[in-house]
């Protein structure tokens, strides 16, 4: 038979390390599955210890570094496919300049596994149990890194994948997020071996079913009740003039119908100045605020031309008060040096705020102390972590509406979860479109409202007092069993380096 080049070649394509990079892409984009709002928690441990087998078998660093990347790519292009929506469909780009922009975003964010990747092959232990705690070590560096490196970005960390109804969501109260990606690397390294995978998984789940029962923290006073408005006003109207005393008209009325304690309107609800609104409009706003007794926090733009912050307005019985953003999104809230004419491109309004006190205190609102965050800022846990300790409840005002119909807001729900989990605290979410709910201190969601729907979410919420572990310590303890697997690893891959030598 006459030999064929064209089946010769082919078959290299489909054969590693070109085989490799495929699979790790698609198993990246099946690890999407375990956050919302699939949910499907159980995937994880198989994901990253599919991630752990593929690691393995690389030969070189070089390939585990593109079989790391790959993994990453598919990750990050299926999970923050939104970035694209923000860019094109609100930012005003080009289409194809908005894709290349989400390209190299997502291929950025593709680097750091990539790294872990690299790293564990070039120092890769002769030992499984070793090679184990050493890739867990790496895989959670890698997502702590990429938690605050230039600013930080750290939305779908592994560990958010195990907020409840997972059953490792209890060790959330004493290692938080990053904690919680240890264990779930570690455990889906483990499974390769089994049945020393499954009796550590079992294990590890039975002790954070039982760490579920404790309650870190205690009530402290009387339930408040609460209204959390959602205007669903669409972004491509919201800063148009012509929309202006339309949209306070509805946030007006919503707050008529819907009398609480404590009412939150969304971030930038107001899309103005607070010194432009009508006088008459906030006395309004105060003496309806006021019925029981109670306050309203409403997102608005504070400053001037000359430096304007994100920030939230208390209005009613309690004296006013602001909150301004202190951590900003670059692009969105910031442009970072040399970015410029990227931003030429992007329509994108009030897109140069300053950064509000990074000191942050909580607001005496309703007669309850409450730490407030503004959209992004509740996925930096080891932020909202020191000023939890100081407030019974936590708020978040956000808008999500410039990601549209996409993933990122039933993402960003989850991330509140975990922020409810290690703190101890009841958390309020008022969004423009989506999702508001009330999220209760164990992290479960106890109502929500439907997205892209105008509407206003009531109940009532616990505040708490008290201080749970990660409050006392944040990341410390995560971060000293990941420097522990490192350290580990690394020891053990140059004793391995050795004895090939000699």
């Amino acid at each position: 038979m006459k030999h064929n080049p064209a089946c010769t070649r082919l078959s290299c394509l489909l054969h590693s390390p070109f085989r490799r990079f495929i699979s790790a892409a698609l198993l990246g984009a099946a690890g999407v599955l375990c956050f919302a709002p699939a949910e499907f928690f159980w995937l994880a441990p198989l994901v990253w210890g599919g991630l752990f087998a593929l690691l393995r078998r690389a030969e070189t660093s070089r390939q585990a570094t593109l079989t790391g990347f790959g993994f990453g790519l598919g990750f990050f292009l299926t999970g923050v496919s939104w970035v694209y929506v923000s860019l094109s469909v609100f930012g005003g780009m080009p289409w194809w300049l908005a894709g290349l922009a989400a390209l190299l975003f997502c291929t950025a964010m593709a680097l750091y596994p990539a790294l872990a990747g690299g790293l564990f092959k070039r120092w890769q232990p002769a030992g499984f149990l070793e090679q184990a705690i050493f890739f867990a070590a790496l895989i959670t560096a890698v997502d702590w890194l990429r938690s605050w490196f230039l600013t930080g970005f750290p939305w779908l960390g592994i560990g958010y994948s195990q907020a409840p109804p997972s059953p490792l969501a209890g060790f959330a109260p004493i290692i938080g997020v990053h904690g919680l990606a240890l264990l779930l690397a570690l455990n889906g390294a483990l499974l390769l071996r089994w049945r020393i995978g499954l009796t550590a998984l079992a294990a590890t789940c039975i002790i954070g079913l039982g760490l579920r029962q404790i309650e870190w923290t205690q009530p402290e006073g009387k339930p408040l009740s609460v209204a959390l408005i959602q205007g669903n006003v669409p972004q491509e109207m919201k800063f148009r003039p012509e929309a202006f005393y339309r949209t306070l008209s509805l946030y007006r009325q919503l707050i008529t119908q819907h009398p609480a304690q404590l009412t939150l309107l969304p971030e930038t609800a107001l899309p103005v100045f607070f010194e432009q609104l009508p006088e008459s409009y906030l006395l309004e706003l105060e003496r309806l605020a006021s019925r029981r007794g109670g306050d309203l926090l409403a997102g608005t733009l504070t400053g001037n031309q000359l430096g304007y912050y994100n920030s939230a307005v208390s209005l009613g019985s309690s004296a006013a008060q602001v909150y301004s953003k202190q951590h900003l999104v670059p692009f969105g809230e910031f442009i970072p040096t040399g970015f410029a004419w990227f931003m030429a491109y992007a329509q994108i309004p009030m897109s140069a705020f300053s950064r509000g006190s990074t000191v942050p205190e909580p607001l005496r609102l309703a007669g309850h102390t409450v730490a407030v965050n503004i959209c992004y800022e509740d996925a930096f846990g080891r932020e909202i972590a020191p000023v939890a300790g100081q407030a019974g409840v936590l708020a978040n005002l956000s808008n999500t509406a410039w990601f549209g119909h996409s993933l990122a807001q039933p993402q960003h729900l989850q991330i509140s979860q975990m922020r409810a989990l290690e703190t101890g605290r009841p958390m309020l979410r008022a969004t423009n479109t989506g999702m508001t709910a009330i999220i209760a201190a164990d992290g479960n969601v106890t109502a929500v409202l439907p997205a892209f729907e105008s509407g206003v979410l009531e109940g009532e919420v616990q505040p708490r007092t008290g201080q749970t572990p990660y409050i006392v310590f944040g990341d410390w303890p995560a971060l000293l069993l990941m420097a522990l697997g490192l350290a580990f690893g690394l020891i053990c891959g140059k004793r391995q380096a050795t004895a090939v030598d000699g």
